[in-house]
């Protein structure tokens, strides 16, 4: 996820950018604005994810810049940063991810980060072409749970392990249970998950490397996700030419 920092002041920036450097997660720094009207600009030039921003500014403030910023296509997330908490309303109005009062605990900022699960640019592009080429199929996967229902959006999905007649769905929030077969899962989602072992499925989006296991065998490494998975011989020509393509 790519982020801007706007703020006026320059040592609010640096205490957001500190933040962000300690907040594990694939959160990169896009670049920094000193006012809403430069803000804006770098949202219309450069590839810009989420916003995090003051409210209060010279020239164009947080709130009016969170408008203009909304009407960029794909429209980057907006949290808002203020020392004043009476433009709450006005924010959540403007449908801002978030709105943070200082000083900014560290916490904070990563529960707002995770709350917002935008997908970058690139995803949304290729969430928008699966839908197209696909229409009608499902967007999420769900389960029952504690006698209600959980729904894990496809694009938040890490891996799916078998284990005995369930399926293991492991996501950016944790781990779900679901009674399907991995071959109608596969079936279903081809284009976005890669087979990697008979009884593991790994989200194309999430690969990141192979290295060596400790056993001697192959693992593969994927983004956002401390686990290492075994890579069995027959797959590993498959994941390695996606790997090569750079395919995100």
């Amino acid at each position: 996820m790519k982020i801007l920092v706007v703020d006026d002041e320059s040592p609010a920036r640096q205490r957001l950018v500190r933040l962000l450097s300690e907040i594990q997660g694939n959160y990169e720094l896009a670049g920094e604005a000193s006012d809403g009207i430069e803000a804006v600009q770098l949202c219309r030039s450069t590839p810009v994810d989420l916003v995090l921003m003051d409210v209060q500014m010279p020239g164009l403030n947080g709130l009016d810049a969170a408008r203009q910023i909304s009407h960029i296509e794909p429209p980057p997330a907006v949290i808002l940063v203020t020392a004043y908490e009476q433009y709450a309303l006005a924010a959540f109005e403007r449908k801002v991810e978030d709105y943070l009062v200082k000083p900014v605990r560290r916490e904070r900022l990563q529960e707002a980060l995770e709350r917002a699960r935008i997908p970058t640019r690139p995803q949304r592009a290729a969430l928008a072409t699966r839908d197209e080429a696909h229409p009608g199929r499902r967007l999420s996967l769900s389960a029952h749970y504690r006698g209600g229902l959980q729904t894990v959006p496809i694009e938040d999905i890490i891996f799916l392990q078998a284990e005995h007649k369930y399926v293991t769905v492991r996501h950016t929030g944790g781990e779900l249970l679901v009674d399907e077969s991995l071959k109608a899962l596969e079936d279903e989602f081809e284009d976005l998950f890669l087979r990697i072992h008979r009884n593991a499925l790994v989200a194309r989006s999430r690969l990141f490397a192979l290295e060596k296991g400790t056993d001697g065998g192959t693992e593969v490494r994927l983004r956002d996700c401390p686990e290492r998975l075994p890579v069995s011989r027959r797959h590993l020509a498959d994941i390695r030419r996606w790997l090569r393509a750079g395919t995100p």
